[in-house]
């Protein structure tokens, strides 16, 4: 995509994303409640297969591509080499270093408390069934749908770095107003503005990354950009004995203050190269 269409479509991209677990959240809690567990489970498998057979359609464009390479070019490539040469330049490179710390830092630290936790959430802290954790689920998905929605309509002048952290910030805070609510009438609220922030957070930081790794290593970068969803377990695996020690409250409003602390670090750490 050309560079001043770069936010559009990226945003317009993740609304797919956005609208599909809205739906899905409500319609597996619809499902659930209807068949029960096994009926539901088979259905699901059922879209899974044939997303699969999907994927077996014409590759003619793919092996034109994988052709494209000239044998030189392709003399001595490898994806351990692709992924040390992408780790390499995402480390010398400091406004790609602050983004992708940044990444990995909202996946240890603030997706677990909205996805993997949640219905812990609507179980044990609010006492809601199946439909309750698909209204919560769907809450913080229909935020992240507004927000690529006004994202899309910005233009491309925007500061995206500066509206990055900012938007990281305010996510962090909601995240402790929403561990502080006493029922899900008013955590709903939290989830929505909470969703609209993060995508205003993750896809400026999609687009930025795209923007400064240049053309020819883009696809390193991106991929290096991935590995830090595997701070999500991490910080899944953290939470159990925490919310046995202090309470889900306790844990979140911990895991929220240590992200808005290091986000701040991170702004400092690289100000000249974030807010320029």
């Amino acid at each position: 995509m050309p560079s001043r269409t770069l936010i559009s479509a990226l945003s317009i991209s993740r609304t797919t994303t956005d609208s599909a677990r809205v739906a899905g959240a409500l319609a597996g809690a619809t499902l659930f409640t209807l068949f029960g567990m096994a009926p539901a489970y088979v259905i699901i498998t059922g879209f899974y297969i044939v997303g699969t057979l999907l994927m077996f359609g014409d590759t003619a464009p793919l092996r034109q591509v994988a052709l494209a390479m000239t044998p030189e070019e392709a003399a001595g490539k490898s994806s351990w080499s692709d992924l040390k040469e992408g780790l390499a330049h995402t480390w010398n490179t400091p406004i790609l270093l602050a983004l992708v710390s940044l990444a990995f830092l909202t996946n240890l630290s603030a997706f677990p408390l909205t996805n993997g936790l949640m219905p812990y959430v609507a179980k044990d802290v609010y006492g809601l069934g199946q439909t309750g954790l698909g209204f919560l689920v769907a809450s913080f998905a229909g935020g992240a749908l507004i927000g690529s929605i006004i994202l899309s309509n910005v233009s491309g002048g925007t500061r995206l770095t500066r509206l990055m952290v900012v938007a990281s910030l305010v996510w962090y805070a909601l995240l402790i107003a929403f561990a502080q609510m006493p029922g899900p009438g008013s955590a709903i609220p939290c989830l929505i503005v909470a969703g609209i922030v993060q995508s205003f957070s993750m896809v400026s930081l999609q687009i930025s990354l795209l923007r400064e790794a240049g053309e020819r290593l883009r696809g390193r970068v991106m991929g290096v950009r991935m590995m830090a969803i595997y701070s999500l377990p991490l910080g899944l695996l953290a939470a159990g004995p925490l919310i046995a020690a202090i309470g889900f409250r306790g844990t979140a409003s911990l895991y929220a203050t240590i992200g808005l602390v290091f986000v701040l670090l991170i702004a400092l750490r690289w100000r000249a190269a974030l807010w320029q």
